[in-house]
């Protein structure tokens, strides 16, 4: 199906090589009023802009979406309510909200000539993040989405076979062998491409396994395998991070 929207959507990749030029205030406000437009449940978000940080990559547009209760808090005051809804479901609503507009902002910057890549530990340094905007309480950097001119080229990245991410009706009960041609869908994909070789990505072992990987077969699914299989044992941090920006996953009082 040809359709414009859809083929920049299909060619989308996260870049990593930015050109140093500057996107004008228009495209800027552009791309955040797409945004806007997304679905969302009560717009629980707000998006940090930095043109001054040294941005990953070079970038020269660094994005931050925030789910944003605080806004929230403010004008149900003004409306003589007070916020009964326990933290976590406003948080998963707040994420929804927040995801759907960085999505739409990507897409928007896609049609407008722009690469983009989403940096996603901005949970974890929210504290940090909070100090630099100087945000209010109730306010919690989600995601970071660096933006610019790219300055290389090259195919999308792989993705799952449909068969293993549509299921219609109910969810299908895979054998061994389908899950590793899926797996192999995904790992050839990235060989073929040369992309842990060229970025010189792969993880280090953290647990008592002997490395038995070279660039030739490192791929997609042991690198992600690496990642959840050795990082983030704790949900401490995160929940730190979450308690310092004014979120408890505790139940509210009941009105008398």
């Amino acid at each position: 199906m040809e359709n414009p929207t859809i083929n920049s959507m299909l060619a989308r990749r996260s870049v990593r090589r930015y050109k140093p030029d500057q996107p004008t205030d228009e495209i800027v406000e552009t791309i955040v009023r797409a945004g806007q437009q997304a679905p969302f449940a009560s717009q629980l978000y707000s998006v940090l802009l930095s043109r001054k940080k040294k941005a990953p990559f070079k970038a020269p547009l660094w994005f931050t979406i925030c789910v944003d209760l605080y806004k929230l808090e403010r004008f149900m005051k003004i409306r003589g309510w007070e916020l009964v809804t326990n933290d976590l479901s406003l948080l998963f609503f707040g994420i929804q909200d927040a995801a759907y507009m960085a999505e739409n902002m990507v897409i928007a910057a896609e049609s407008l000539g722009l690469g983009s890549c989403f940096i996603g530990n901005a949970p974890y340094l929210a504290e940090r993040i909070a100090k630099e905007y100087k945000l209010p309480p109730r306010v919690l950097p989600l995601v970071g989405l660096v933006m610019g001119y790219p300055a290389e080229d090259f195919p999308p990245r792989p993705r799952y076979p449909l068969w293993f991410t549509l299921f219609e009706d109910e969810y299908p009960e895979f054998s061994d062998e389908q899950v590793a041609e899926a797996m192999k869908v995904m790992d050839d994909g990235y060989l073929a491409q040369g992309y842990y070789r060229k970025q010189k990505a792969k993880i280090s072992l953290e647990v008592e396994r002997e490395e038995t990987f070279t660039y030739n077969d490192y791929s997609w699914t042991e690198h992600i395998s690496r990642k959840w299989g050795q990082w983030y044992h704790s949900p401490k941090e995160l929940l730190e991070q979450l308690a310092k920006r004014g979120f408890t996953m505790e139940e509210r009082l009941e009105h008398e």
